[in-house]
């Protein structure tokens, strides 16, 4: 499995951070099987463009909520990471709180 669970949707409370305040936050690795997504589907013209990411952040958006780990943006960046038979990926990981 390459991730720990394949989710729908995010179940972690709304955190309004905006894309400077997600740079503000600095990258780390992360594995890829310690991941939930957020997402089921993807497209596949996205997967395999490489120009991809040129227009967004370079790193994957991670919400930590609960004990978990959420891919909330960068599914794309994930399943390439393990495409290439690499077992982490760096994102910005941002400590939600409980409400």
């Amino acid at each position: 499995m390459i991730f720990k669970r394949v989710g729908v949707g995010r179940p972690y409370p709304e955190h309004g951070l905006t894309s400077r305040e997600w740079a503000d936050l600095p990258p780390r690795q992360v594995r890829l099987d310690d991941l939930v997504t957020t997402k089921d589907t993807l497209q596949l013209d996205t997967l395999l463009d490489e120009d991809s990411t040129f227009y967004g952040d370079l790193f994957a958006h991670v919400v930590h909520w609960r004990g978990d780990l959420y891919l909330e943006d960068g599914l794309h960046r994930a399943l390439r990471a393990a495409l290439q038979q690499r077992s982490v990926l760096h994102a910005r990981i941002h400590q939600s709180v409980d409400t």
